[in-house]
């Protein structure tokens, strides 16, 4: 059984990560921010695999959402989606903040996350701890990072890091090399859950190897 996400025509470089995941041979991925699995499920049908982090019960557990047009649904979530595909021995889920996990969790080959540092509850700790707690998670040496952004529109976000202009995710990443970086301008998004009308948007990507600390690149 197919199952699609409640996310899924949302704006997303992801087809880059997955590119790059390929050529490298990736077999452990981690997905922080994980929802209700638009980016795990294709991972784990990939035969990769997945640490999916998310602290939202709804998005893994499901429950009722309102869709565009004001149209009542009921989520599945990343729960719900991986049992229909008899996926769940693919994906070992952690239901916690991303800061508040075991900072001895083994490393995967991977780490992928979507916009997930952008949230105002997040606005009070500092961008530098998620960068860092995520770039912890992946593999040393060797390790692919790779993050989509969004970018500040509204002059709100001018006021807060956490929205990142072009080039300054490179000062959370020093010593990592670049393997993608690309930005948009600023963009419609069709509405979509949690942002039923149109809006605008500017999105970042970066895609970075983890350097080994004995060469020091």
């Amino acid at each position: 059984m197919s199952t699609v996400s409640v996310w899924q025509e949302t704006k997303t470089f992801f087809p880059l990560f997955l590119e790059q995941l390929a050529g490298d041979d990736a077999k452990t991925v981690s997905v922080v921010g994980a929802s209700d699995g638009k980016f795990v499920l294709p991972l784990a049908r990939r035969g990769l695999q997945v640490r999916a982090i998310e602290r939202d019960p709804l998005a893994l557990c499901g429950g009722p959402v309102v869709l565009p047009g004001n149209r009542p649904a009921n989520m599945l979530g990343l729960r719900g989606r991986l049992a229909a595909e008899g996926l769940e021995h693919m994906v070992e889920v952690i239901e916690a903040d991303l800061l508040d996990i075991d900072d001895t969790l083994e490393p995967t080959d991977a780490v992928w996350t979507s916009c997930s540092w952008h949230y105002s509850a997040n606005h009070h700790r500092p961008l530098a701890q998620f960068i860092n707690r995520m770039t912890t998670l992946c593999r040393t040496p060797g390790g692919i990072f790779g993050a989509e952004f969004m970018m500040p529109v509204e002059p709100r976000h001018h006021a807060t890091e956490h929205y990142l202009e072009a080039g300054e995710i490179r000062r959370y990443l020093t010593g990592w090399p670049i393997l993608w970086e690309t930005y948009t301008p600023a963009f419609i998004e069709a509405p979509h859950v949690e942002q039923l009308q149109e809006h605008i948007h500017r999105m970042g990507l970066v895609i970075a190897r983890c350097p080994d600390p004995e060469r020091g690149s």
